[in-house]
């Protein structure tokens, strides 16, 4: 087996730890880089029907997308009042070896759960989930985000909330813009 067919193969065994669970108000999160812990994140309806509400509003696929990572950012911030993913920052370095920080595996197999959270209620209606990406730039520098893809036009986009602390809006970019490395000002 391959160095990147052995990450695949790993990658995905976390997702599907990470995975929603039989019920559609809770999804375990995992946290402290490499999903080296985890728990229990409960969405009340109330929270749930404020995340609905963003997204179907939503009246085309690129104002879903804006809406998605607004929600993934709110999704965030319920699973950091029950668990320390508070304290994550964006990127790697900011966190200061803090219970509840996340790297990029963490953060697509959370965004990959939260997503397929949506997906399963039905509230996706211009877009369906994908397995997680992983890229590798200079030999050595290998990131995970999730994805999406319009289901329309075909486009797969790159849903990385790594990039951003706790709690703020996703970035959401098309998958060749993020395979290059290329993130919006302001992420």
């Amino acid at each position: 087996m391959t160095k990147a067919a052995g990450c695949l193969k790993l990658f995905l065994a976390l997702s599907a730890w990470c995975a929603p669970v039989a019920r559609a108000d809770e999804i375990t999160i995992c946290y402290n880089y490499g999903c080296h812990a985890r728990a229990q994140v409960n969405y009340s309806e109330a929270q749930l029907a404020t995340l609905q509400q963003l997204l179907a509003a939503a009246g085309d696929a690129a104002a879903e997308r804006k809406a998605i990572s607004v929600v993934i950012g709110r999704m965030y911030a319920i699973a950091g009042e029950q668990t320390p993913v508070w304290r994550d920052k964006g990127g790697n370095f900011a966190d200061s070896g803090e219970d509840g920080q996340m790297d990029c595996v963490d953060h697509s197999a959370n965004t990959y759960a939260f997503l397929s959270l949506l997906e399963l209620r039905g509230w996706l209606r211009f877009h369906e989930v994908l397995e997680p990406i992983r890229r590798v730039r200079f030999l050595v520098a290998v990131h995970w985000a999730a994805r999406i893809r319009d289901k329309d036009a075909h486009w797969v986009y790159a849903v990385d909330s790594w990039y951003v602390d706790n709690g703020r809006p996703a970035v959401v970019i098309p998958v060749e813009d993020w395979r290059a490395g290329k993130i919006p000002y302001g992420a």
